[in-house]
């Protein structure tokens, strides 16, 4: 129904008062409660002809469900903006795209649509104007392998929708989710076949489309208009089982449950005084020194925080180096010979599980050993299925074997008769008497007597390609006696890509299609032949014998301990091995005198469940520092968890005599060594601009203030000036204790955190140096508050980076080895250290972290260093943060 002019006059003046006063969000309700088919007023005009476009950077994968795993998806794009018509190419990578708006239609009638777009993609209609309302009508795949040329729109049966019959006087709402990876020319379009055309598709263009709202006064963290609909948030099935863990740290552990705190600890132990010997207060460091001094702690029981899904078989886990083979790493194994005759003749060599190469072989080369010696070349099938990797085999493609011309053939054969010589003759004599006992094939016959009457030249050729066809046989023969795969490829060339069909497509597969096209009519692995008398001499060739395996074979090894191999100094070449291993026998004794003590202490009140956590700090001089976590049940079974520093001092005593020193380890406590499981934690983030991953972080603090309804830690956010939100009205909104810095200029991490440290008035509190794009566990709080020790001990846990699309329930990445950004450290502590060098760092960071550590250490402190399960850091590009710049085109 069309409106009066007056009542679209009146309508605009409402939307002015409201778009002052009331904000954005009254304007867009009040403007979609009615149907923009009026006059050509302002307002009308103001969403004609665009529809809303919101962009997401930085995320991989090719599917529209990785688009929906986006931590920021729907509400919190990278950038918002507008396009004029269904049809958009940006020529990025790694991207997502969410198009809205309302359609149009000219006429009433059935409407046919069509969508195309690389990668994955889906066009959504509602039925009317709202949101609510959509359903699915085209789409190009679901599993990110599939994709289209720019304009192609029948290549998958799903890319068209049934017919649709619509309305003139109507709108209907629209939405188009799109996902980009980081190959091909990405695109994406939506076309429609008009009643009056129904053989053609014709992109949707400015005419019929207008925008659901008009964000270009908005902030980033203006989000109630944005519509939330099903084609945005794709729920699985609720019958459907929950999945298995991705990664083992992803399982269920007792270290991430809370329980309440013993009280019955006092006395248990004999005090002691906590003089480790790594220590080096007052000890001159170059700068960036201080990793040197770091060491890894011991955990028991296993953590799983090695990234066992990110090993291939070759990973650094699995050290080959002769360090590591000569302490303990040999593999002790035996063969076991099934008692049966061998018709392998005892010449040959059984091959790598021979009792000869097992013995004295590394685990790793007991690995090489079973794996195939050639390269398996995919078929045409095979390839074809794979076409999620776009440029998966591209490296490998373009090395094409062509046949050898017969001129490489003769110049290959002239060098190799010098050093072959002496086997040739051998080998045609071994043939002509293998001819003489086997009958000659009539066509044999033939092609000989042929050649014969050929011309010198022609039989020259004959003659060539029979010496070919020896040098082959004799290069087979010696592949079969060496186990080794020394074959070489005779003639490598590189097939230029092809010229695609579609004006301006990359797909990266050109050469694909080269090395069919390679492969029709050709053999790859022959040697060339082009007349029949050479084609003749093909059932020349020596027999080829398959090796025989001997599948009753077994064999006897010794278990490898691969944790006891590992040193508790940084390995800043590995950063998928996680925590080191405390050894059982390490653990349970320190475990069970401990529990004899309590028990003296308090009459046998209490017994042990399970062991939750053991950590040791290894100190060969005074002796190994122990934090036990235990699961206790009293006499009233009520279960409580004890967590507490001990020490097992080594004491030397020297009996009468000449007797030698004796070595004892003395359980004791620890005098000033003990954790505070009250005080207070001050997570500090600097930032600048970055409204969608502020947002998360406020989320996410009220996320762990409710699962550990934990009062006593504070979020303190330094702003240096953010225009894309209210960050301290977003605070104030949330249940968070919370701190905020208004600071102008440009970003300064260091100068930022100092700020924060400034706003603390409790000197005997914990700092929490923090990044804004952390995924924090439900343990973060208490693991901070066990691992600073005010006076002695600062705690840097590692974090790991997940890569690009990956998500906390899929933790595809790394360790983050070498960063100590990520400081958990008392005020007073930080203060002695000089706290944080604004000097230096002003307008740059990177490197303050080590700089740091080099005086935190000099102060005379030492910083605990483990791997935390499930802290991660998300994946994040530079693009668009802190003081970078956009550079347009043309600049």
């Amino acid at each position: 129904m069309l409106l009066p002019e007056a009542v679209w006059n009146c309508m605009e003046l409402i939307c002015s008062v409201c778009r002052k006063h009331c904000g954005a969000s009254v304007e867009w309700f009040m403007r979609s409660s009615f149907h923009c088919h009026g006059p050509s007023s302002s307002l009308c005009l103001q969403y004609k002809g665009k529809a809303n476009l919101h962009v997401f950077e930085d995320w991989c994968g090719s599917s529209t469900a990785q688009l929906r795993q986006n931590l920021h998806y729907p509400l919190y794009p990278h950038s918002r903006t507008t396009v004029k018509k269904l049809a958009v190419s940006p020529r990025w990578t790694n991207y997502g795209l969410r198009i809205f708006g309302y359609l149009h239609p000219y006429t009433n009638g059935e409407f046919v649509f069509a969508v195309s777009s690389d990668d994955n993609s889906e066009f959504w209609l509602s039925w009317d104007e709202s949101p609510l309302n959509l359903q699915l009508l085209a789409w190009i795949g679901k599993t990110g392998m599939e994709w289209t040329a720019p304009g192609e729109f029948e290549k998958y049966a799903s890319q068209t929708s049934r017919p649709v019959r619509l309305l003139v006087q109507r709108k209907y709402f629209f939405e188009i989710v799109h996902k980009q990876n980081d190959r091909g020319t990405d695109h994406v379009e939506v076309a429609v076949s008009f009643p009056s055309s129904l053989s053609l598709f014709t992109v949707i263009g400015s005419k019929y489309i207008s925008l659901y709202a008009n964000e270009s006064s908005l902030r980033m963290d203006d989000v109630i208009h944005i519509p939330q609909t099903i084609a945005s948030h794709t729920l699985l099935p609720s019958n459907q089982p929950d999945e298995q863990p991705v990664a083992d740290m992803l399982r269920d552990d007792p270290r991430d449950t809370l329980y309440q705190e013993s009280k019955y600890l006092e006395g248990v132990l004999p005090d002691c005084s906590y003089k480790p010997s790594y220590v080096i207060k007052g000890f001159p460091l170059l700068r960036y020194q201080g990793l040197q001094f770091i060491h890894m702690s011991y955990i028991y029981p296993n953590d799983y925080t090695r990234l066992t899904h990110m090993e291939t078989h070759n990973t650094c886990f699995y050290h080959d180096s002769p360090m590591y083979l000569g302490r303990g790493t040999k593999t002790s194994a035996v063969v076991k010979q099934p008692a049966v005759v061998q018709t392998k003749p005892k010449e040959l060599d059984p091959g790598p599980w021979s009792q000869r190469h097992l013995n004295n072989t590394s685990t790793e080369q007991l690995r090489s050993a079973t794996r195939p010696a050639e390269q398996h070349r995919p078929t045409k099938m095979e390839r074809s299925r794979a076409g999620e990797h776009k440029q998966g085999w591209k490296s490998v493609d373009k090395l094409v074997l062509r046949p050898a011309a017969p001129e490489q053939t003769r110049d290959r054969q002239a060098k190799q008769n010098s050093a072959d010589s002496n086997i040739l003759p051998a080998l045609q004599k071994s043939k002509q008497n293998i001819d003489k006992d086997i009958p000659e094939h009539p066509l044999i016959r033939q092609g000989r007597a042929a050649a014969r009457d050929k011309p010198a030249e022609t039989r020259k050729r004959g003659q060539d390609l029979e010496a070919d066809i020896l040098f082959q046989a004799h290069t087979q023969m010696k592949s079969h006696q060496q186990p080794e795969d020394d074959e070489t490829l005779q003639s490598v060339s590189v097939v230029p890509e092809m010229n695609h069909l579609v004006e301006g497509i990359d797909r990266g597969e050109g050469d694909e299609r080269e090395w069919e096209r390679e492969g029709e009519g050709k053999s790859l692995w022959g040697l060339g032949r082009d007349s029949e008398e050479e084609q003749a001499y093909d059932s020349t060739f020596p027999p080829v014998f398959d090796p025989e395996v001997n599948w009753a074979q077994t064999f006897q090894l010794t278990p490898v301990n691969l944790q006891a191999m590992r040193s508790d100094w940084i390995d800043l070449r590995c950063n998928v091995s996680g925590n080191l291993m405390l050894r059982a026998s390490d653990a349970l004794p320190v475990v069970k005198a401990f529990m004899d003590k309590l028990n003296t202490k308090h009459h046998g009140r209490f017994s042990l469940v399970r062991v939750l956590n053991i950590e040791r700090r290894v100190d060969g001089a005074q002796g190994s520092r122990y934090f036990l976590e235990l699961e206790l049940r009293d006499i009233n079974g009520q279960h409580l968890r004890l967590s507490k520093y001990i020490y097992a001092l080594i004491r030397h005593n020297r009996s009468r005599g000449l007797q030698p020193l004796i070595h004892e380890k003395l359980l004791c406590n620890p005098v000033g060594f003990q954790w505070n499981p009250t005080a207070t934690v001050h997570f500090i983030v600097p930032v600048k601009n970055q409204a969608r991953w502020v947002q998360q972080l406020i989320v996410d603090m009220e996320g762990l203030y409710h699962s550990t309804g934990d009062p006593n830690f504070n979020l303190i956010i330094t702003d240096y000036n953010s225009t894309d939100m209210d960050i301290e009205t977003a605070l104030k909104a949330s249940k968070l204790h919370r701190y905020y810095l208004k600071l102008s200029g440009n970003f300064e991490r260091s100068a930022g955190l100092q700020a924060g440290i400034d706003l603390i008035t409790d000197e005997h509190s914990i700092v929490f140096l923090c990044d804004l794009h952390i995924h924090f566990p439900p343990s973060i709080i208490d693991s901070v508050r066990k691992h600073c020790v005010e006076g002695y001990m600062a705690f840097a846990p590692v974090v790991m980076r997940l890569d690009c699309g990956a998500t906390p329930r899929d933790p595809r990445g790394y360790w983050e080895v070498n960063g100590f950004g990520l400081l958990g450290i008392y005020k007073s502590d930080l203060e002695a250290a000089g706290g944080m060098n604004t000097q230096d760092f002003t307008d740059r960071w990177g490197g303050e972290d080590w700089e740091l550590l080099d005086r935190v250490l000099q102060s005379g402190l030492e910083v605990e260093r483990i791997y935390l399960r499930n802290f991660l850091h998300r994946y994040h590009s530079k693009r668009g943060m802190w003081n970078r710049r956009t550079q347009h085109s043309g600049t």
